[in-house]
């Protein structure tokens, strides 16, 4: 231990800093793109972020879910 507080290096992925800190992964590929206005559902298209799909009954921002 470099200053003896028993700290030491980090041990595993959640301990690191980082911009996603190891344990906080994405979404994913599974669920659905959800209509915050009208609730209308769509399939999750994998590397297309459901905010950049229209709504296929309002029209709106789609958001994950």
């Amino acid at each position: 231990m470099p200053r003896g507080d028993g700290m030491g290096p980090p041990r595993n992925a959640s301990q690191r800093g980082g911009r996603m800190r190891g344990a906080n992964p994405g979404a994913g590929p599974g669920g659905d793109c959800v209509c915050p206005g009208c609730g209308a559902r769509a399939p999750h298209a994998v590397g297309v972020p459901c905010n950049s799909i229209s709504c296929p009954k309002c029209g709106g921002a789609m958001t994950r879910q």
